[in-house]
């Protein structure tokens, strides 16, 4: 019911910046919270950041205050700006739509995934 595409992805130098976009789709009027995840090689998929209908905004503690998640509603479109990155940053990012009910998730719903690399 709800389509997510990621976009911005690429190979970055450690400490350069990347913005990744998410563009959602299809019957996201109940959508309340969207966010970003990412998964590294061997690693599991981890929370990134969350933004609500309220804009209030989660972020995992290896990301504070160098990562930035927004929304364009007029666009339907999420973004994470990503500033002074590091090697461990790498990871496929996937965008997530979700509708919660209090602490409860009714549905979840998951991009393709873009690719970030941050080598020198």
């Amino acid at each position: 019911q709800v389509q997510l595409v990621e976009s911005g992805g690429g190979l970055v130098q450690p400490g350069g910046s990347l913005r990744l976009s998410c563009a959602a789709s299809g019957s996201i009027s109940r959508i309340n919270v969207m966010g970003w995840y990412r998964q590294a090689p061997g690693k599991q998929r981890e929370l990134v950041a969350t933004i609500t209908d309220n804009a209030n905004t989660n972020y995992a503690e290896s990301v504070k205050g160098r990562f930035t998640i927004s929304r364009d509603n007029a666009k339907n479109t999420l973004y994470l700006q990503m500033n002074s990155l590091k090697p461990e940053d790498t990871a496929v990012y996937y965008c997530c739509a979700e509708r919660v009910w209090v602490i409860t998730t009714i549905e979840r719903y998951w991009g393709q995934g873009t690719q970030v690399t941050v080598s020198s």
